[in-house]
């Protein structure tokens, strides 16, 4: 295992030996930390890939990644508490669970605690920050890895142009806030931001017996930048990036029975009284650019992240009875996680109570140069890069018992031995080089990327377990599009996919492998854009993981699928319809159609699969998503309607009827938004979510059935200065 002294030391020479990194142009806009390249370059990519920029995301001013996720096609989302601060998504049949199988970035820096080690941790960075948010699937995706069956997600922040001040405030449906100020200036080589957001609700759930259900974040960042001056021969940037965030919440992994979510969906029961969530980043993120001539460019980051939380949450009992999604238990114990009865003493009706306390971090460098050759008739873009990688994770999971008397719960004050204490670490080296070739209309994209990973897992409360293991994989990957004629365009792709197993896995645990194909065409006119693709998915070597919610596994056990096909449709488009001189009438609308099948019989003690047979579904894939928004725009003011759909959702794997079975329910909403610009700088905005208040059953996982956020109103008030 390489020493984490020697990695740290490695950082610091390859530092200075970028020390000339490039740029072209005086004040790049988002050029740094935007992987796609932007819209224009989304257009003609040999891949499949999609932009929301900051006009975007201003129209609902949504602060959940889940609801900022629904504009874009191929991605489906799995709700947990409402709000969005534990985002389970996944990217064209990659496992939505804790966003496990997708390459998190922010600014194209890995930013998922330790996504190595722990990919499937609870953190995403605040969206309300964001000014950009990038979707990369198929062969574009594989310069992002180590995650690359289904795709990526790029998270930007502003970028520092000339002197800014805002000042942001929403207030909402119980007790909603948000509060955001920044302020930034800039010359012509020296820039740089400072921003503060916070933002909390009381919760829209009532505990029994009363109590907080509500949730705090504070997020503090700024952003420093120079510039070399114009004229010299290497001109060249350097940025730092400084960020705090927080988070103090109460929030459980304890939903309702099937019945009790009918009488009342937003009921919490009395057991989790004491679930309370903590959690701590910091990141430093350094980025450097040059030139060392025309056609050739060098950019290298240099990150570093830590994250630590404790969630104090009901956990189940201490004996006898295990909890699953279903919540089936017997009339006893479900009166005493309602607070309705006694506990008698006994383990059996013993509320267990585990603090998860958790540690992780994650650093390292990644450099990546470009060059550009030939002429006007053949041309190549060449790109390669590296990155060093160290991650880790340490779990200290302690367990107080509790008896519930008069709908409280009392501790018992017996001490008891730790359910989870382990450390676990990774060293990675990835390498990508790819070629994009464009010659007369033709684009052409190879790409390789190679993996070499190394991981430990220590298990201080059963050393027999401690074990390590390595994982080294090549991912090539190609893409072609051709421009048919100045509307009409095709493309097609093949790529490998990949997502490494754990540190630590058994022997028999091999990491997820897939062919991905993908095949689509791009039709665009000066206010048309339609875009359809079709992707299909072979995987050979499924990969699933025990949490908390899953029966009869061991938390962080692995385990293999086999081989599963996934296939589907993704269409997106939008169109501008000037309806006079002063109103204009944009809809946008996007579609995803997905069906799968495992293709082997096996029994797994992993609960989300059980008793497979050859042809059955896999689970948290709708067959239907929609969305269709209709907007109303004038030069002062602008209406947005949103109109979303998502099929139910198997959360066992079968086939035939979904509702035979474990299911979530489907949902359709319909969310507005009306915004005013009163003054110069200054923007009211009134938005609406689940206008209709519909309900629905989003999940059964952790522990019962959870609902989706009802009808919520907010105010916004946007000031530039």
């Amino acid at each position: 295992m390489r020493s984490k002294l020697t990695f740290i030391v490695s950082l610091c020479l390859c530092f200075p030996a970028v020390a000339e990194i490039d740029l072209q142009i005086p004040k790049p806009v988002l050029e740094e930390v935007l992987v796609t390249g932007g819209r224009e370059s989304i257009r003609t990519l040999s891949g499949s890939a999609q932009l929301l920029d900051e006009e975007i995301l201003q129209q609902f001013d949504y602060s959940d990644l889940n609801q900022v996720m629904s504009f874009l096609p191929g991605v489906y989302v799995r709700q947990e508490e409402g709000y969005g601060l534990r985002p389970n998504i996944g990217i064209r049949g990659a496992a939505a669970e804790r966003s496990q199988k997708i390459t998190l970035m922010e600014d194209g820096v890995l930013i998922a605690p330790a996504p190595y080690s722990a990919p499937a941790a609870y953190y995403l960075p605040n969206v309300s920050r964001m000014s950009a948010v990038e979707l990369v699937k198929g062969p574009s995706a594989i310069q992002h890895g180590p995650h690359t069956v289904g795709g990526a997600i790029n998270m930007a922040t502003r970028a520092i142009t000339d002197d800014q001040a805002e000042l942001d405030v929403t207030f909402g449906s119980d007790q909603f806030h948000k509060l955001r100020a920044l302020y930034g200036s800039d010359n012509d080589q020296f820039g740089y931001w400072v921003e503060g957001l916070r933002y909390g609700a009381d919760g829209f759930k009532q505990l029994d017996g009363g109590g907080d259900t509500g949730f705090e974040r504070n997020d503090i960042n700024a952003k420093l930048q120079w510039r070399s001056a114009s004229g010299v021969a290497r001109p060249q940037q350097l940025t730092l990036k400084l960020g705090y965030a927080d988070e103090d919440s109460d929030e459980t992994y304890l939903g309702l029975t099937d019945d009790d979510f009918q009488r009342n969906p937003n009921r919490r029961y009395a057991a989790s009284q004491l679930d309370h969530f903590n959690s701590e980043h910091t990141q430093v993120h350094a980025d450097h650019i040059i030139s060392l001539s025309e056609t050739l460019r060098l950019n290298t980051k240099i990150y570093w992240n830590e994250f630590d939380r404790a969630w104090n949450k009901f956990d189940g009992f201490i004996a006898g009875s295990s909890l699953g999604p279903d919540l089936d238990l017997s009339d006893s114990l479900l009166a005493i996680l309602r607070g309705e009865a006694n506990s008698d003493g006994s383990d059996n009706q013993m509320i267990d109570v585990t603090n998860n306390d958790r540690s992780y971090g994650s650093y390292g460098v990644q450099t990546q140069g470009s060059i550009s050759l030939g002429d006007n008739n053949s041309r190549h873009e060449i790109t390669a890069g590296l990155r060093i990688h160290h991650d880790y994770v340490d779990r200290n999971h302690r367990v107080q018992g509790y008896l519930m008397q008069d709908g409280t719960l009392i501790a018992d004050g017996q001490d008891r031995t730790a359910k989870v204490l382990n450390h676990a670490e990774t060293d990675a080296i990835a390498v990508f080089v790819q070629d994009k070739i464009e010659r007369n209309n033709w684009q052409y994209t190879l790409g390789l990327r190679y993996e070499d990973i190394e991981g430990e897992l220590r298990n201080d409360l059963n050393p027999a377990l401690s074990d390590t293991n390595r994982q080294s994989i090549v991912m090539p990957g190609l893409g072609v599009y051709w421009q048919y004629n100045d509307y009409l365009g095709f493309l097609a792709g093949v790529n490998k996919g990949f997502s490494p197993a754990g540190p630590g896995a058994a022997d028999n645990v091999e990491p997820e492998e897939s062919i991905n194909y993908e095949f689509g065409l791009r039709y665009q006119t000066a206010r048309l854009y339609l875009e359809w693709i079709g992707f299909f998915f072979f995987f050979t070597n499924l990969l699933g993981r025990c949490r908390v919610s899953d029966t009869g596994c061991e938390v962080g056990e692995e385990f293999n699928g086999g081989e599963v096909e996934i296939g589907g449709s993704e269409i997106t488009g939008h169109y501008y319809w000037q309806l006079n001189d002063q109103l204009t009438m944009p809809i946008s609308f996007s579609y995803t159609y997905t069906e799968s099948a495992f293709q082997t019989r096996f029994q797994s003690r992993f609960s989300q699969w059980g008793n497979v047979s050859k042809g059955d579904a896999l689970t948290y894939l709708p067959e239907n998503i929609a969305r269709l928004q209709l907007g109303l725009e004038s030069i002062a003011w602008r209406l947005q309607l949103a109109w979303k759909h998502q099929d139910e959702m198997r959360e066992e794997a079968g086939r035939g009827e979904i509702t035979d079975g474990l299911h979530s329910d489907k949902l359709t909403t319909v969310d507005v938004a009306a915004a005013w610009d009163f003054k110069p700088g200054m923007m009211l905005q009134l938005s609406v979510d689940n206008a209709a208040d519909e309900k629905a059953i989003v999940s059964h996982r952790p522990f019962g059935a959870r609902p989706n956020k009802p009808q919520s109103v907010n105010l916004r008030l946007k000031y530039e200065f």
